[in-house]
């Protein structure tokens, strides 16, 4: 939560700077059984940290909430602060401002490998080798390959996210009207639904893709992966299960106990090792930014980052 909390002031400072719109509130839900890991957990979490929030019995959440059908014996816990970002736009702006501060940007160049010593690093990609003083590592389902003798435990998992047009009434299923929500619809198993923007309803079972590799990965989305996403859909918000409009595939690189990787390399203190972010760190990206530059720089930063350390997995690199 502490990192939560450096995030939403980040997103808020590069708003300002950039000039453009990053973050829309709507609320956020979790729903499912009280003493289920979700509710409990964001409830335990908000109690802890004092953030803005109240529990919805399934009448009142039914009433503030009609699109949703929820099952009795449910609740949901509301966050008064949660919203959308929106990635494309989030990361233009963290761009353009990395430029304007003196940032070289290079696109389309397949990173191949690197070497660390005494002196600094050196890069090699497909266009030529560059050198500098520090090295991040940020590549998600490619670290595997870039790590070197340092092995980690990560797994590349494929997800899918798919859209729906409303089949009734479209402004009961946008921000205005409609929370982001999570839904703990059996035992840690989740569906994720977003507020319509134009593109319609987004939904996404959260967690339970095939492990894959960015190679490997089937890069179209099925049948069989839409299925379990619209069932669901139609048991939670039946309204929005319309016609699907589009969908997408991602990676989730992943660690056993889900938490990310923020870390020097321990055989190589020059690189910074900054992935994965095991399916959830996009909204961490702002804070996440400002630690690694922290950790680059070799400068403090405010918060533990004793959680996100290599260390916890006991992998450390052959010497030499």
């Amino acid at each position: 939560m502490p990192l939560v909390r450096r995030a939403y002031e980040r997103w808020a400072e590069t708003e300002r700077e950039s000039g453009r719109t990053l973050f829309v509130r709507t609320g956020g839900l979790m729903v499912g059984e009280e003493e289920g890991e979700l509710v409990a957990g964001a409830r335990a979490s908000a109690l802890e940290h004092g953030i803005e929030h109240d529990l919805l019995a399934p009448d009142e959440l039914r009433r503030t909430f009609p699109q949703f059908r929820v099952p009795e014996g449910q609740v949901a816990l509301r966050e008064h602060r949660a919203g959308i970002l929106f990635p494309e736009v989030c990361v233009e702006a963290q761009l353009g401002l990395a430029r304007r501060h003196g940032a070289e940007l290079r696109f389309g160049e397949a990173a191949t490998g690197w070497t660390a010593g005494g002196a600094g690093v050196e890069v090699a990609t497909a266009a030529g080798t560059y050198r500098a003083a520090r090295l991040v590592l940020a590549a998600g389902p490619w670290m595997p390959e870039l790590l070197g003798p340092l092995e980690l435990p990560l797994q590349v998992e494929r997800q899918t996210f798919h859209w729906y047009r409303p089949a009734e009434e479209p402004a009961a299923y946008g921000p205005a009207r409609l929370p982001v929500a999570l839904w703990e619809h059996s035992p840690g198993r989740i569906i994720a639904t977003f507020p319509d923007f134009g593109g319609g309803v987004k939904a996404q079972v959260h967690h339970e893709g095939a492990l894959t590799t960015c190679r490997e990965v089937l890069r179209e989305t099925t049948a069989e992966d839409e299925a379990p996403v619209r069932g669901l859909l139609g048991r939670l918000l039946p309204g929005a299960s319309g016609e699907l409009v589009d969908t997408s595939v991602c990676l989730y690189t992943n660690t056993p106990d889900g938490h990310f990787v923020l870390d020097l390399h321990p055989a190589s203190p020059r690189v910074v090792v900054a992935s994965p972010c095991s399916g959830h760190g996009f909204k961490f990206a702002s804070a996440i930014g400002e630690a690694v530059a922290a950790l680059a720089l070799d400068e403090p930063y405010p918060l533990d980052l004793a959680p996100f350390s290599i260390h916890r997995f006991g992998r450390t690199p052959p010497a030499g």
